[in-house]
């Protein structure tokens, strides 16, 4: 079985969970920054020449995707929480999907081996 796994991690965090992963075992995976906006705080900006501030409609974050072998899973799980975990608020979210099957266009092979 294969597992989709997106975690949404705050940007300054990519180097390290990028490290972890390679050491976890994973293969591949996409990076994507992203604009987002939670239930949490969002970022103070100053205005021009100082003269204000206003709140940031969105925080910058980045998306890390990855398809990996069931087996593997909770390993790559742990490896993203204690790279990009610093215990409060705003550290991000990981999801978990299941995946039906992957194909590999090139090679047309399928499963755990187009992965």
């Amino acid at each position: 079985m294969l597992k989709n796994i997106v975690a949404v991690i705050a940007s300054e965090k990519v180097g390290i969970v990028v490290n972890a992963l390679k050491k976890a075992g994973v293969g591949g995976f996409t990076v994507l920054d992203a604009k987002g906006r939670g239930k949490g705080k969002r970022s103070q900006l100053a205005g021009s020449r100082g003269t204000g501030s206003y709140t940031a409609e969105f925080n910058t974050k980045n998306y890390v995707f990855t398809v990996v072998d069931d087996s593997i899973v909770d390993k790559v799980i742990s490896a993203i929480i204690n790279a990009a975990g610093t215990g409060s608020a705003g550290d991000g979210k990981i999801f978990v999907t299941t995946v039906d099957d992957a194909i590999d266009i090139g090679s047309k092979q399928k499963g755990i081996h187009a992965i």
